[in-house]
């Protein structure tokens, strides 16, 4: 764990949750294509402006979100992994730009920069001299919304507006130094997680959520408890990052400041809550269908729910892997070290191809070694 002297919060105590609660376990296959989607969507990133310098060389290159979006959908179309990966660099470009400069100080420029992003996905394209960010954007909703219908458009709108809401109080809090309450949090978190992405799994899957679903009491618990499972997590993560920039919009640093705690303490605490609400949202996920069909859901729409909420469980395993292997957070757990010959390609869970990467440090698993060629 973290060094309780200096503070500093070792990420690694993320590594304990698969021990604490199965949904973080299961998602250790990839997509068999996944350096082909790193390829594509690297070069679109370039090309598009958000990744910049030389190659490997800015965090947001380095994050690997190919790799993330190839564990959340290992079987899915290689263009609509594609696709996820592209809308998870482009929402963290955004975070980037607003957590590494000037703006995200200023409630005004925040809510500026997302009004201008949100305008040209209402006039059906970009401004004159669009930055790189809204040009971006504008070529991923042309890419993403032909199949989808008016109510997805508008239920993704309605949470990227009450994303820009969250980052607009973010930069209140910035500029004033204020730290946000334990009960003022979570709420928050969930809004600035950027909830549009999981609105993006229906896409990825050529199927749309019913209305008849979406406002349910069990499906916005659901999500909002996955919500808080990515965030949390998140912010165990990046805590090292954001404690050096003194952002304040962190569950460690928001456990620390309430009760006096040394950040380390936090943190362990932070990743018993993860535990705690892992639990009761795999119970609520197991419970879903059962009731979903109490509500008077009929069966085709509760089973579109249920491929829906089987990729956002997964996710959360996922997203564990991923921090294993992503430059973004310093783990250094894994590397990822070139394409192998794929395994045989499993069931829903477990399969697929072979990496040579750690399991854990200095723990290497065979079936990863990479293949003879």
């Amino acid at each position: 764990m973290g060094d309780s002297t200096t503070g500093t919060v070792d990420a690694t105590l993320l590594l304990s949750l698969p021990e604490r609660a199965a949904m973080f376990t299961g998602a250790d296959r990839i997509h068999q294509d996944v350096w082909a989607i790193g390829a594509t969507t690297g070069a679109w990133a370039r090309d598009a402006g958000l990744f910049v310098g030389e190659p490997d060389t800015s965090p947001l290159e380095r994050a690997r979100f190919e790799r993330l979006a190839a564990r959340v959908f290992p079987a899915a179309p290689v263009d609509r992994v594609t696709l996820y990966a592209r809308w998870l660099i482009w929402l963290y470009a955004f975070d980037d730009a607003r957590d590494d400069g000037p703006v995200g100080g200023s409630a005004t420029a925040v809510d500026d920069l997302y009004g201008h992003l949100l305008m040209s996905l209402r006039r059906g394209g970009p401004r004159l001299g669009a930055d790189p960010l809204e040009l971006a954007l504008n070529e991923l909703w042309r890419t993403t919304t032909p199949p989808m219908s008016q109510d997805w458009r508008r239920r993704f709108l309605t949470n990227m507006e009450r994303h820009r809401a969250a980052c607009v109080e973010e930069a209140v809090n910035r500029r004033t130094g204020r730290t946000p309450t334990l009960d003022e949090y979570p709420s928050l978190r969930r809004r600035s997680l950027g909830r549009f992405l999981f609105d993006l799994v229906e896409p990825v899957l050529g199927v749309e959520l019913p209305a008849a679903v979406v406002p349910t009491g069990p499906w916005q618990s659901l999500v909002e408890g996955l919500t808080d499972l990515t965030a949390w997590c998140n912010d165990v993560a990046s805590h090292p990052m954001e404690a050096a920039r003194d952002d304040p919009h962190n569950y460690v640093t928001v456990i620390a400041t309430a009760g006096g705690r040394d950040p380390v303490r936090a943190a362990d605490r932070v990743i018993d809550r993860i535990a705690e609400r892992a639990g009761e949202i795999a119970a609520a996920a197991r419970g879903l269908p059962a009731d979903l069909t109490a509500l008077g859901v009929p069966a085709g729409s509760v089973r579109r729910a249920g491929e829906v909420a089987a990729v956002l469980v997964r996710a959360q395993g996922a997203q564990l892997e991923w921090l294993q292997e992503s430059g973004r957070y310093g783990m250094g757990v894994r590397v990822p070290v070139g394409p192998v010959r794929a395994g045989p390609v499993g069931g829903a869970v477990g399969g697929g191809p072979g990496f040579a990467v750690p399991r854990a440090r200095g723990q290497w698993r065979a079936s990863d070694a990479p293949a003879e060629r």
